[in-house]
């Protein structure tokens, strides 16, 4: 006797969303938001995001979205989580695949498109009410984000070429989002090599003494995103 197949009647829409934190030395870690300019949750802010068109990959939508809503164009976001919720989103059952990457604020100029009215970089610790469930998300990119610092040496890219060793410290306070035993830090992440001490120093803007520059080896840092560390031994 043959098995007859049931019919499965479901529609279900497909989204992705983009969690861009961005870092500069004056504001620390912030993230992307757009305020949308359509319903549902008009005028409220929301993370960049929006449907995958057809014959999208769910990369190229995530990319086009952050271009469209946001003026923003980034090299590589790494896949975070699916939210799927029956109730995420009051229009029907969408299901969202997130997105994050973490870059130099300062290297772009934001400008708002398409579904949304402003763009605006927002300090993690100062974020303002989120449509749908952009909280939960942020938050779980939050966690995503200082787990993955414990074993990749995440941010180095974020400074700039020659940096004193205090920003350095506070990046990873930043990432961390608590205080560190700077002398410990500093005793071991020069026991790996990874950070040069330059023979230059810094222009002194006060009236103490300019601090010593330093730099990352480029082949150590690769060699450590492949290999990882143990960034709880550093601290």
């Amino acid at each position: 006797m043959n098995k007859v197949t049931p019919v499965i009647n479901q529609d279900i829409k497909v989204t992705v969303d983009a969690i861009v934190f961005g870092y500069n030395q004056e504001n620390g870690i912030s993230v992307l938001l757009i305020k949308r300019k359509i319903e549902p949750f008009l005028n409220e802010w929301a993370l960049p995001g929006g449907f995958v068109l057809n014959h999208e990959t769910l990369e190229e939508a995530v990319e086009r979205e952050l271009r469209e809503e946001a003026g923003v164009s980034i090299d590589y976001l790494e896949q975070l989580f699916t939210f799927g919720d029956p109730s995420r989103d009051p229009r029907m059952r969408i299901i969202s695949v997130a997105y994050f990457g973490l870059v130099k604020s300062a290297d772009f100029s934001l400008f708002a498109a398409t579904d949304a009215s402003e763009a605006a970089w927002f300090n993690i610790y100062d974020l303002p009410p989120l449509a749908f469930d952009h909280k939960e998300v942020v938050e779980k990119a939050i966690a995503r984000l200082r787990a993955k610092i414990t074993y990749e040496p995440i941010g180095f890219e974020l400074l700039d070429p020659k940096f004193l060793f205090s920003h350095l410290e506070q990046l990873y306070m930043e990432l961390l989002g608590r205080d560190i035993d700077r002398r410990n830090f500093k005793r071991k992440v020069m026991s790996l090599g990874l950070v040069i001490e330059l023979d230059e120093k810094a222009r002194a803007l006060t009236a103490g003494r300019p601090g010593k520059l330093y730099s990352f080896d480029k082949e150590k840092y690769k060699q450590l995103k492949v290999n990882g560390f143990d960034l709880n031994k550093l601290l």
